[in-house]
């Protein structure tokens, strides 16, 4: 009991030391909610609408929040043990010493000091509503999977500020936290970090998923191509369905300055994906590098010195502390160490990052120094125009590892690759980069020269990082669109080109998804696009790579049907949709191995077709044909063994779980072709549960009375099994039906599920 006081003192005591100067107004917040439990907050200042988030947030995820503020403070283990893992999958004991180093006192106290007095009043605010729903709810009313735990507590602005830290560094250092806490002097290893734990090799093994586990569709229509004249929008991000970056809905007013709705991730008091009045915009994953590694070069008689330029200098070791709670309940202290250079952590991955007698490799991450992320999304939410909008964007720079598209309602689009880049003079990316680790991906240059390190250009938002002016953007009145392809093709009437590697590349294969897009698009040129166009996009469903396959896979399977006739004939009878049927279920595990042949291709990508290469199967080569015909008999026997295909036949192979619910959900890999992209993991039973995908899904157009919006949250409002919004949008996800999301105030008091609250400090 003594140790739970003294943590909540101690809550209590960073929440002082945070203070907001921000003075807060008499006036009462008002929550009004609609259909779905969706929360329309307003309030007459910043302050209060913190206010508001934080209370209703704290009413539809009270315990998803308590849970990662613990993650981000770094106290896992403390509470939960060394078992179990974070929701980024990180074992609790690493998890906790990666959050302890990123999140320390100077850290968290420089982006404080850093923000506006709106972002802090929004987030005095939001920790106040947290800790006021906390307060005033029974026990019997919290939810079971935090109800009377020691780790909910009261939160401060301090935790908030943890959380905005551990979305920033996603792009970067947050994907190699395994591999920070793996790097020691060669003979010096850490026991407790083992990069032979399986922990470690799946955090390092696909790095480079990121887009694909964190990805995003975004399509926006200027008024060239719109059936009304006006601008439309569809953001599809696809992000996971719990944990720190699960969506949230609401809507957010001060009277006069601001009138936004959209969806929000866990703890930030701002819309990040969303519409107001006069425009609407969302992100995808870009492809930039946020990050560089830099191989130093050591001292042969001392791995922890290194030289620059010639001069030595000496690694910084720090030491870091968690508790940890035992199996008997008593809590030990853990300590580890981690090396420090110049540039950023060392940073170890067997085989690929080593750290040896004669090199290491350090990784400095653009975003540890970005505090300007949530003024950032201020600045956007209260944009007046498309132009007021890009300004912003482009003197901020605050946004972190994602583009931005957007469109206004008088029909012009914009895209913009303008995220936190490493700014590398081009003269020394050409001697600078390693070719070898430029083609696995990862930027590495060379730690021993100077002229190797970030170059600090005149107009940058921060020392280090691309000026906005010099990053990817297009304006038109057609249409941009994103699938997590670099910025080259966001429309190919006007490519992008010339810009550094570390900003997009041109030349490069794009995903299926993008070609799926422009495909349909190029197919509609004759008629104006509408809502049930971009609607279909994702509740169509389709396969793209099926499409491009049908002609070549039908004749393989006339050919040499033998036995095969019963995947063959499921295959051929197949929609060619995602749709959790057997000849999908086939077909998936066919291409899986279809797409690791060498050289399979008929037509093989070619740069000056980008949008119809590659296609086809060269089964006029006959090892070629006798790979893809071993690839289809495989994947028949793998999946005539497996309790899938009874799913498939009964229609409930890829599935939600929610209690004792089990809903179907559409949609498959994103790397197939299919814009509804959903990734999910097999259960015991066979079926495959979804863990993430299309998640806050919002197609807004506009009239002369301003903006028409629909879409849903895929995963529901709450993460509360008692709340009656637990699993009703995803019940409507699994029937594919989108609701209008009611914006003016009209609307908002015609929702039969009208309610309100006021709130007074």
């Amino acid at each position: 009991m003594r140790r739970i006081l003294a943590s909540v003192v101690g809550v209590m005591a960073a929440s002082v030391a945070y203070a907001a100067p921000v003075k807060g107004s008499d006036e009462a917040t008002q929550i009004r909610w609609t259909r779905y439990g969706v929360p329309h907050i307003k309030a007459a200042d910043e302050r209060g609408l913190g206010y508001g988030i934080g209370y209703a947030y704290a009413k539809d995820n009270l315990c998803l929040l308590a849970d990662e503020v613990i993650t981000a403070r770094g106290e896992r283990a403390r509470f939960f043990g060394r078992e179990g893992q974070s929701s980024a999958e990180l074992d609790n004991v690493s998890s906790d010493f990666f959050f302890r180093w990123l999140n320390g006192d100077a850290a968290l106290a420089a982006f404080w000091d850093a923000q506006s007095e709106p972002v802090r009043g929004l987030l005095s605010g939001y920790a106040k509503g947290f800790n006021r729903y906390l307060r005033e709810t029974p026990f019997v009313e919290q939810p079971v999977a935090c109800r009377g735990q020691a780790w909910l507590r009261p939160i401060s602005e301090r935790d908030l500020v943890g959380l905005t830290r551990r979305l920033l560094v996603e792009g970067g250092i947050g994907r190699f936290a395994q591999a920070m806490l793996a790097a020691a002097p060669p003979g010096r290893q850490d026991a407790r970090v083992s990069t032979a734990d399986p922990g470690f090799a799946l955090a390092t093994r696909n790095w480079n998923d990121f887009a694909l586990q964190r990805g995003s569709n975004a399509l926006a229509i200027g008024a060239e191509r719109s059936s009304n004249g006006h601008g439309m929008l569809l953001a599809n991000p696809h992000f996971p369905w719990s944990g720190a970056l699960r969506f949230y809905q609401l809507h957010l007013t001060i009277p006069g300055r601001m009138d936004v709705m959209g969806a929000a991730l866990p703890g930030l008091p701002v819309v990040n994906i969303g519409f107001n009045r006069s425009l609407a915009w969302t992100h995808t994953v870009d492809t930039s590098s946020h990050f560089t590694l830099h191989r130093l070069q050591l001292d042969p008689t001392d791995p922890t010195r290194y030289r620059v330029e010639g001069q030595p200098e000496t690694l910084r070791k720090r030491t870091l502390s968690i508790e940890v709670r035992e199996a008997d309940g008593r809590l030990g202290t853990l300590e580890h160490d981690i090396y420090l250079s110049r540039f950023g952590p060392l940073v170890k991955w067997p085989g690929l990052l080593d750290w040896s007698a004669d090199q290491a490799f350090a990784l400095h991450d653009a975003n540890l120094d970005n505090t300007r992320v949530l003024q950032q999304w201020l600045e956007m939410d209260q944009a007046d125009s498309l132009a007021t909008f890009r300004a912003a964007v482009e003197r901020v720079q605050g946004i972190p590892w994602v583009n931005t598209l957007a469109v206004d309602d008088q029909g012009t689009a914009l895209y913009m690759n303008a995220s936190v880049v490493p700014e590398i003079a081009p003269p020394a990316l050409a001697s600078c980069v390693d070719p070898a680790f430029a083609e696995k991906g990862l930027p590495v240059l060379d730690g021993s020269r100077s002229e190797c390190e970030w170059s600090h250009e005149t107009g940058a938002a921060q020392p280090g990082i691309v000026p906005a002016n010099r990053l990817p953007v297009l304006q038109r009145r057609d249409f941009v669109q994103n699938s997590n392809d670099s910025a080259w093709l966001s429309n190919p009437a006007e490519p992008l080109v010339g810009y550094s590697p570390l900003q997009s590349r041109e030349g490069g294969e794009l995903g299926m998804r993008a070609r799926f897009t422009l495909q349909r698009l190029a197919a509609h040129e004759a008629a104006p696009l509408d809502e049930a166009f971009l609607k279909g996009l994702v509740d169509g469903n389709q396969v793209h790579l099926a499409e491009l396959l049908e002609t070549d896979l039908s004749q393989l399977c006339s050919a040499h049907k033998g036995d095969m006739h019963s995947a063959c004939d499921a295959i051929m009878q197949w929609s060619r949709r995602a749709d959790g049927s057997p000849g999908w279920l086939y077909f998936q595990a066919f291409a899986e191995r279809f797409l690791e042949i060498e050289k399979a291709w008929r037509v093989p990508f070619d740069p000056q077709d980008p949008l119809r290469t590659p296609r086809g199967i060269a089964l006029e080569k006959t090892d070629v044909a006798a790979q893809v015909r071993a690839a289809l008999e495989i994947a028949k026997r793998e999946v005539d063994a497996s309790p899938a295909l009874k799913w498939a036949q009964e229609g409930a192979l890829q599935v939600a779980v929610r209690g004792n619910r089990r809903l179907a959900i559409p949609g498959g890999e994103g790397e197939l072709g299919v814009y509804n992209a959903i990734q999910s993991r097999p259960n015991l039973q066979g079926q495959r549960e979804v863990i993430g995908g299309s998640s806050y899904i919002q197609l807004v157009t506009f009239d002369s009375s301003g903006p028409k919006a629909q879409g849903l949250l895929t995963f529901s409002q709450s993460t509360n099994p008692a709340s009656p919004h637990f699993l009703d949008q995803t019940e409507a996800f699994s029937r594919q039906r989108w609701h209008r999301l009611p914006f003016t105030d009209a609307e908002i008091l015609a929702d039969p599920q009208y309610r309100s609250l006021r709130l007074n400090e």
